[in-house]
């Protein structure tokens, strides 16, 4: 069959009509993914790699414009060492893998695969912090970790994910704290002005908070489906880790003291939430800051003289202000159109013979469909201007879901039918117990997504027990 002769792209399930089975077959036909013969494990193809290296490099850029140095731990945890910590090690007891044999022989102490590092790091520093001088260490390790998950999907959930995760030590707890809240800042940053999604910060509940932390802050995201996805998290763990791994520094009164820790960390599953929040019935929609082509040039009519080589020339010149490419296949631009529309480019840059008569192309954006006429000597401002128009237009669309999706509940019986019938977060009053927290879960399926730092007064009694209220709680169906 002749490339011409293809259909334009394969269709795409309707994501009104199965949203699970949307976003597969995108990860799919996008060539975000493949499935490797290890249950719940990807391979990462190129484009998604590239969407990866993107996002790492402006979040590495922010990391180190806040202080921090990167570093690398080892993959694999001494279970004595995973022990000392109990709550830490409880929480990720069913999720570990375990190494029992290694060169033919059997370990003599078993070894777990990294599921997160704070062990490695408690073990780092007990080494190098001494003295007061020694602190702080700023921390970001760029790895991947695994988790033994029982059920998962593409980038949301797997057993092997890429992620950075970020440890800090401290002098002092108020040093910590602030550093927890300036990192979850950062990622909140990250989500807002690069990948045009809007977030909720808060705190977690002590149900939902890590392992072996003392508080977990986080960000919320919103899926165009209602649901939410807890996007990055921070968390302040007081002197917990130091005293069970018995790290101590000579304090400035010449005494030893123990010093307060962190960590943060952000995951693969940031390429599930763009493509949850933006995508629609054509395929992704990639945000213009980590988009791996942000233009994409199409020659119309490209078997006529001079065509392509003009074509190469604008995609050289437009180089200098956005990352461009040139499909120069002998599909017909029709599929052309609909083949990158699908992958997500923000621009499309079409130019034909009469265009180029004029000294003309017409650009074509991915979220509106809007098609502009524009002098190729204008190029390098108004791509630019485009891009950043691109961003903004999907960054109101996904907050103008989320508000569209947001509900108040001041009763339990209002909040039961709200979560079976709607799609979205609710707010309502918490008194803070857990018991009520568990019961939510069981009477209406939802969880706690956060306490918003944020806070509004919707009533003063607990929507579970009718006791007075401590906080107000987002509650909803989450990935």
């Amino acid at each position: 069959m002749a490339q011409q002769d293809k259909k334009l792209v394969e269709a795409i399930t309707p994501m009104d009509e199965d949203f699970a089975q949307w976003y597969t077959d995108i990860v799919k036909k996008a060539e975000l993914i493949d499935y490797s013969s290890v249950r719940g494990c990807c391979v990462l193809r190129p484009y998604s790699y590239a969407i990866w290296e993107n996002m790492q490099k402006i979040l590495d850029g922010m990391f180190k414009e806040t202080g921090h140095q990167n570093v690398y731990m080892p993959m694999f945890i001494p279970e004595s060492l995973l022990q000392k910590e109990k709550d830490h090690v409880e929480g990720f007891a069913p999720e570990v893998a375990w190494v029992t044999e290694g060169g033919g022989k059997k370990l003599e102490e078993r070894l777990c695969v990294r599921p997160t590092s704070e062990t490695l790091f408690c073990e780092h520093y007990k080494n190098i912090v001494h003295s007061y001088r020694d602190l702080p260490k700023l921390y970001n390790q760029w790895c991947s970790v695994v988790r033994w998950e029982k059920t998962t999907r593409p980038f949301l959930r797997t057993m092997e994910f890429l992620w950075q995760e970020g440890h800090t030590i401290h002098e002092t707890s108020e040093e910590a704290v602030a550093e927890t809240e300036r990192m979850l800042n950062v990622y909140a940053r990250f989500y807002e002005e690069f990948l045009a999604i809007p977030v909720l910060k808060g705190r977690k509940t002590e149900k939902e908070k890590f392992a072996g932390a003392v508080a977990t802050y986080c960000i919320e995201a919103m899926m165009h489906d209602g649901k939410a996805l807890q996007a990055g998290t921070s968390h302040y763990f007081g002197d917990g880790f130091a005293h069970a791994f018995d790290i101590q520094f000579q304090g400035r009164d010449n005494t030893p003291q123990y010093p307060f820790q962190t960590s943060w960390g952000m995951t693969t599953r940031t390429i599930g939430a763009i493509i949850m929040t933006h995508g629609d019935d054509s395929g992704l929609l990639l945000p213009p800051a980590v988009a791996p082509v942000q233009v994409m040039v199409i020659p119309v009519a490209q078997h006529k003289a001079g065509v392509l080589e003009e074509a190469r020339r604008v995609r050289e010149k437009i180089g200098a202000v956005c990352r461009a490419d040139i499909d120069e296949s002998d599909n017909s631009p029709g599929w052309k159109f609909a083949e990158h529309e699908m992958r997500g480019v923000p621009l499309r840059l079409e130019l034909g013979p009469r265009d180029i008569e004029k000294g003309q192309c017409v650009l074509v954006r991915r979220d509106t469909r809007e098609k502009a006429i524009v002098p190729l000597d204008a190029l390098e401002t108004e791509i630019p201007r485009l891009l950043g128009a691109i961003h903004d237009e999907m960054f109101r669309r996904a907050k103008e879901n989320r508000e569209r999706r947001t509900f108040e509940a001041r009763t339990l019986e209002e909040l039961i039918r709200l979560a079976e019938t709607e799609s979205g977060y609710i707010k309502a009053m918490w008194c803070g117990d857990t018991a009520c927290e568990e019961a939510l879960k069981e009477k209406a399926g939802v969880t706690s997504r956060c306490i918003p730092f944020e806070q509004e007064h919707l009533c003063d009694t607990c929507v579970c027990c009718g006791k007075p209220a401590k906080h107000l709680v987002y509650w909803g169906k989450a990935y």
